[in-house]
Parts: structure tokens; C-alpha cells; sequence
């Protein structure tokens, strides 16, 4: 194998390593996921990615009452439970945990592909199981995979997907999809094509609630030129691009709060100060209604049934314009 086609992969007792040109990856075996996601010098994790079920309640949602109904979710939203970790290096398993056979994994092992796969149990009743693998091949593509298992007796689901939260506020982000805000029961008005958005816009509704869902996406770019070290004098925007699996679609939202911190606020100005970005990677969007904002719940097409499994995927890599270099 020539120098772009290595990965090395190194295993310790608490972490899995993975580097290669212009980037390196960390994985934990004992704590909850992915902690390290490095590109091109730049740290793109705050804290360990992992699945998400919420969405801030919209005033539909409250006049319906849809957040008294599936107010688990949020829990299980904020508190999750790792159970298992297993990992393989071009397919070939490695057993968790290591010691001592990560011994003959010291740095020296190139390989095509590695994969790391979490599964996690909610704290819902009944609970049900959330596994997410990540396959990283030599080029520095990550490839996530996500499954959520149906469980019978749990309510309806809010979304589905992937939260990332990112050291720092974005500059910008860029898209291909559908213009706007759109939802899978708002998705009328929304024109296919590229668009970019400056900064982390919050929606000025009259109370804080779910907004910025982009519906449709084949691919999302985030950019940041600012960095937790305060070493680091010379800011140089670059980007992390979140693209769907060929043929598929995602949804994403980024926006500069979690969905807690959206539901926790009343007026605008309780909000915190915007200190980083987290975007949500999702794979099922409930819809939002509007019908009236008075009770009538969301058509029934447009629900996210939490008895049924989802599974989808994207991939995490450069962007578009580097790609073309």
C-alpha cells in the first residue's frame, strides 16, 4: 500500500486510534463513543457524538400535548447508557477489552478499514437498544451507520439521528437540499439546490422552540475558523462535510443550542451565549402540524413510530471543494 492508502491503527487499553494523512481519530472503549475527530490540525468534537431523540416542543406540539405523551424521550435524550463496544481491523475482530492482546496492535498496524461499534440501551420504559457503527477507511472517510431497534409499548418519537457538538460557533454552513426551513409536513415551498447560511440563525419565534430543520439534504458542510486553543493565533476556516449514503437523503439542523437548552428558555434573551455548534444528523423527523396550534395532533403520516425500526447512514469526511482539488 502506497502512503494515501494506509491507515494505522493503534490500540491502547482505554482508546482506539486511528490516523492517516491529515487526520486522527479517537475512540473510547470505556466511556460512551467517538472523542476525537481531528482533520487537518482542527478538533471537531466537544463531547462524544451520540444518538438523539429530541426535538424542542413546537407550540403545535405543546397544544396537543404531544410533550406530555413523549416526555421520555427527552430523558433518554440526555442520559444514555453505553452497554457494549466491539471493533475489527480490515474484518478481522479485536477483542474488548484488550489487554494484553492490544500488544500486537503498537502503532505498527496499517490497515484498509477499521470499525468501531457502540451499542446503547434508553432509559425508556420498556428500553430498547441504539447500536452505531463507525467504519473508517485509509482516505479518512468515515462511514456511520445507525439502528435503532422498535420496541412495542414506547411512544412516539420526537426525531432520530446523530447529535454532533462542535468546540466552537460555526461561520457558516453549506447545504444541497431544499431551500428554507422545511419539516416532512413543510416541505412545499422548499426549491432544490445548494444554499449557504452565515452563522447559527435561531428562528425569532415569540418562544424558543424547534427550528433550522433541513429536510431532503444529500450533504452538509460546516465551517470554523474559531478553536479552543488559545495558542492558536492564526484563524483559517475549514470544514467537516456530513453527506448521505448514495441514493438517500438525511435531515440535518445546526444551530448554537441543544434541544434543552431550546426547551428550557421562554423569551429569546434567556438563552445562553452561543459558544458552540451542534448539529443533528437524522435519519426520521416528525412533523410539525400547525394545523390550528390548538390540539389537533400531526397527521398521522408524518408520526415516527417508536415500535419500528430505523436504520439509515452517512458519511463524515472533507468537503465538496476538496474533494475537487
Amino acid at each position: 500500500m502506497d502512503c494515501m492508502n494506509k491507515l494505522q491503527v493503534v490500540v491502547g487499553d482505554a482508546m482506539i486510534g486511528m490516523h492517516g494523512d491529515g487526520f486522527s481519530y479517537l475512540f473510547s472503549v470505556t466511556r460512551v463513543g467517538m472523542e476525537s475527530l481531528v482533520r487537518d490540525g482542527k478538533e471537531w468534537l466537544y463531547r462524544a457524538p451520540l444518538p438523539t431523540f429530541w426535538r424542542a416542543l413546537t407550540d403545535n406540539d405543546r397544544g396537543s400535548g404531544f410533550g406530555v405523551k413523549s416526555g421520555m424521550w427527552l430523558a433518554a435524550d440526555c442520559f444514555i447508557r453505553k452497554t457494549s463496544v466491539t471493533a475489527a481491523i480490515d474484518g478481522v475482530s479485536v477483542a474488548v477489552p484488550m489487554a494484553p492482546a492490544n500488544n500486537a496492535c503498537n502503532g505498527a498496524v496499517e490497515a484498509k478499514q477499521a470499525e468501531v461499534t457502540y451499542t446503547y440501551e434508553t432509559i425508556t420504559v420498556p428500553a430498547t437498544t441504539v447500536t452505531v457503527a463507525y467504519e473508517v477507511y485509509a482516505g479518512g472517510d468515515i462511514h456511520v451507520r445507525v439502528r435503532y431497534t422498535g420496541k412495542k409499548g414506547l411512544p412516539q418519537l420526537p426525531v432520530f439521528g446523530m447529535r454532533f457538538v462542535m468546540p466552537t460557533c460555526a461561520d457558516r454552513y453549506r447545504y444541497e437540499g431544499l431551500s428554507g426551513e422545511t419539516y416532512p409536513d413543510r416541505m412545499a415551498g422548499g426549491i432544490p439546490g445548494v444554499y449557504e447560511v452565515e452563522g447559527l440563525p435561531v428562528t425569532p419565534y415569540m418562544v424558543p422552540q424547534d427550528c433550522g430543520m433541513h429536510m431532503q439534504t444529500k450533504w452538509v458542510e460546516v465551517y470554523r475558523s474559531s478553536v479552543l486553543n488559545n495558542v492558536c493565533t492564526k484563524k483559517q476556516q475549514t470544514g467537516l462535510c456530513f453527506r448521505a449514503e448514495d441514493g438517500k437523503d438525511i435531515a440535518f439542523a445546526c444551530l448554537p443550542y441543544t434541544a434543552p437548552e431550546l426547551e428550557n428558555a421562554t423569551h429569546h434573551e434567556e438563552l445562553p451565549p452561543p459558544r458552540r455548534t451542534v448539529l443533528t444528523v437524522l435519519g426520521a423527523v416528525r412533523g410539525v402540524g400547525g394545523i390550528d396550534s390548538w390540539g389537533t395532533d400531526v397527521e398521522p403520516a408524518y408520526h415516527i413510530s417508536a415500535e419500528e425500526d430505523i436504520v439509515y447512514g452517512f458519511w463524515i469526511g472533507g468537503t465538496m471543494q476538496e474533494a475537487q482539488e
